[in-house]
C-alpha cells in the first residue's frame, strides 16, 4: 500500500491494515513466553512431597535462604516451577569425569589409620 490513499481506496485500506495488525498481533504472542502449568502456588505440604523432605527441613532451608519461597503472614507459599528447578540446580554431573579423576577423588577422602607402633 505505498499508493495515495483516496476515499475511493479506503475500504482497502482499512482491510490491508487489519491485516497487518492481525499478522502483527500473532508474531507478538509467538515470542511471548508460554504459560507454565507448573508455575502455580502450593504450600508446605505440598513442597514436602515434591522436594521429599520433612517440614523442619523445609523450613530450615527457606531460613537459610536456600530453598526459594514466598512469605504472607505466618505462612509459607512455593512456586512448583521453582521447586523443581531448585532440584535440577542441585545435580551434580559426574559424567564430565573420567575414570582417574574419579579414582583420584575416591582415594582423597578416604581416611587411613594411623600406624601402629614406631619405627625408628
Amino acid at each position: 500500500m505505498s499508493k495515495e490513499i483516496t476515499f475511493d481506496k479506503l475500504p482497502q485500506a482499512v482491510t490491508y491494515l487489519t491485516e497487518q495488525v492481525e499478522e502483527l498481533k500473532q508474531l507478538v504472542s509467538g515470542l511471548e513466553p508460554p504459560k507454565h502449568e507448573k508455575h502455580r502456588l502450593i504450600g508446605i505440604d505440598e513442597a514436602c512431597r515434591i522436594i521429599q523432605k520433612a517440614k523442619p527441613t523445609v523450613y530450615t532451608l527457606v531460613r537459610k535462604g536456600l530453598l526459594p519461597s514466598c512469605k504472607k503472614g505466618k505462612k509459607l507459599y512455593f512456586y512448583e516451577d521453582e521447586l523443581l528447578e531448585w532440584i535440577e540446580n542441585g545435580r551434580r554431573n559426574i559424567t564430565g569425569q573420567d575414570y582417574d579423576g574419579m579414582l583420584a577423588a575416591m582415594q582423597k577422602s578416604v581416611r587411613r589409620k594411623p600406624k601402629s607402633g614406631f619405627n625408628l
